[in-house]
């Protein structure tokens, strides 16, 4: 394989730019390859809709094919990540719908996080304020959290009379904090601090308010400078684990450490180092 000598081709149609993509339902911008997401209904705490939760489903099944995007931060505008589901709009409505309807909705809520985990970009939650219901499940889906001491997470379900396996509550959460402090969070809904949350490792770490989304988009950004190729297979594998004995994971990570051996970026890094000089990262 030769190494430096250039991109191989594209497959038509096969990558597509989403530099001047235009969100209709939060606000989207880019800023040194990375996508800023923000949910932007700040004088009711940035509730989700039917409408949001579709384009944010698109957005990141978009993301797969999106090369000019390396990271993502999510975040909310007006001092709170995001209340859950509206209620005049999603929830009162779904009390109207018949079986059918509601697991098709289900079902799509769903898909917003399968297609968050299915994104090769590393998404971080910027997260402050109130983060409840479908919003907590906005951040468990995230693969890095960045929270504030007065972030309250709450999986408020059942205090709705409905169950705490939401959007894929059930298998992440435990897998985050242990079973026991999943199963106290997702039965009595009470929410947890940004203390708690720290401690427990559902944050990564907490920041400032004033400070926090300029610190996620620090860290994406550090992320999007280098190896990019490698972080999506990092990602990839940490999803694909999870069903995995650790005789297949061994072997797993061994056919994907031979895949980012192949790499022009892997050769980079070892140029450079020879050169004594820092790499610089392409992601192919």
């Amino acid at each position: 394989m030769k190494h430096l000598a250039g991109k191989p081709h594209e497959l038509p149609g096969n990558r597509q730019s989403l530099q001047a993509y235009q969100a209709r339902h939060f606000s989207y911008r880019m800023e040194a390859g990375v996508a800023l997401v923000s949910l932007n209904r700040p004088e009711r705490k940035n509730p989700l809709t039917f409408d949001s939760y579709a384009e944010l489903r698109d957005l990141f099944r978009k993301l797969v094919y999106a090369d000019d995007v390396k990271a993502v931060v999510l975040s909310g505008e007006g001092g709170n990540f995001c209340s859950g589901g509206d209620v005049h709009d999603i929830i009162g409505p779904l009390t109207q719908l018949d079986m059918p309807g509601l697991l098709a909705f289900t079902r799509m809520t769903g898909d917003v996080i399968k297609a968050m985990r299915a994104c090769p970009q590393p998404v971080i939650a910027a997260i402050d304020g109130i983060c409840a219901g479908a919003g907590a499940l906005l951040a468990l889906g995230s693969d890095m959290r960045l929270g504030t001491a007065r972030s309250k997470t709450a999986f408020l379900f059942s205090r709705v009379g409905l169950a705490g396996c939401d959007m894929g509550a059930c298998a992440m959460l435990p897998r985050m904090i242990g079973q026991g402090r999943a199963t106290e969070l997702l039965t009595t809904g009470r929410a947890m601090g940004g203390e708690e949350g720290e401690r427990w490792g559902f944050f990564n770490r907490l920041c400032e308010p004033d400070a926090l989304l300029a610190e996620a988009l620090k860290l994406a950004q550090d992320l999007a400078s280098g190896p990019t190729f490698a972080h999506a297979m990092t990602k990839k594998m940490l999803q694909q684990e999870w069903n995995m004995g650790v005789d297949q994971a061994i072997e797993a990570e061994a056919q994907a450490q031979a895949i980012c051996m192949a790499t022009n970026d892997f050769h980079r890094a070892y140029h450079a180092f020879v050169a004594k000089q820092k790499p610089v990262f392409e992601g192919d």
